[in-house]
């Protein structure tokens, strides 16, 4: 699934490519992939809108409309938006196509099919449930060291699942919760209340850390994630844990355990994040 680095790199590709332009008309070919409005009222509301903006809140991308209407968009598992010429083959698992006024097409791919499209005013966005309940932006001037550590000491739920806990803290998913860990050498079991001042300072600046590296180099390509152009990201080249399982550790050569923690596989090095009672 996408998660914040990846999102943030297709907002940035997009911008370049589609802000300005207008949308002529859509074709939806699965129709399941709206969820708000109907699709006769989606194709309807989006035909002849000017592109006034990107925007990204967590895993959602938000693309601006004129008429105060925003077009958010949730990639799930496989999603992806690839800009091209019109007369480029429709690739398989194409599910929605924009005709743009400069001749051009941003078409949607997704091989699950469970992505999600809705189109609303702008003012009206909390009628989606995931960005209702969305915690705090990694990047929000609020979220803070006292922030954190505010939020976290009465939290007693292991440290992994509740990184990925989108109404705790947005965009973070397994590959970067694990990375993240990793960076602060704490282990994902750990309950987060047991975390101590300088872990949780830990904590905070290698959520910074992880997440701006994955933006500077255009996510991680692990299965199906490219931008808007069509390119890989290079961020799984950069990779301390996350998909190692059995590699040496970069930092002291042990090797890289996967075990299932909170229904996710989650990998880290027993030797560098140990256990609270280690």
């Amino acid at each position: 699934m996408p998660e914040l680095p990846e999102v943030e790199t297709i907002r940035r590709s997009l911008e370049k490519t589609i802000k300005n332009l207008t949308i002529c008309q859509a074709d939806i070919y699965l129709p399941q992939i709206v969820k708000i409005p109907s699709t006769e009222r989606f194709l309807e509301q989006v035909a002849n809108k000017k592109v006034t903006g990107i925007e990204r809140k967590g895993k959602y991308l938000l693309i601006r409309l004129a008429q105060n209407m925003t077009l958010v968009v949730h990639f799930r598992m496989t999603g992806k938006f690839i800009c091209c010429d019109p007369k480029d083959p429709v690739v398989k698992h194409t599910h929605l196509v924009f005709q743009l006024d400069n001749n051009s097409e941003l078409r949607y791919n997704d091989v699950r099919q469970f992505g999600r499209f809705y189109l609303l005013e702008s003012n009206d966005l909390n009628q989606i449930p995931g960005l209702k309940k969305m915690g705090i932006e990694p990047f929000d001037a609020c979220f803070t060291r006292d922030y954190l550590k505010k939020h976290i000491k009465f939290r007693r739920t292991k440290i992994k699942p509740l990184l990925m806990d989108q109404c705790f803290i947005a965009g973070i998913g397994n590959i970067y919760a694990d990375e993240i860990l990793q960076a602060a050498k704490i282990h994902p079991e750990r309950l987060a209340c047991s975390l101590n001042a300088r872990e949780i300072a830990n904590l905070y600046l290698s959520i910074k850390k992880v997440l701006n590296k994955g933006i500077e180099y255009n996510g991680a390509s692990i299965r199906d994630y490219v931008d808007s152009n069509g390119e890989k990201g290079r961020f799984q080249e950069q990779l301390a844990v996350y998909n190692r399982e059995g590699e040496p550790c970069i930092n002291c050569s042990t090797a890289i355990i996967r075990k299932r923690i909170g229904g996710r596989s989650s990998h880290f090095c027993p030797v560098c994040q140990k256990a609270a009672d280690k």
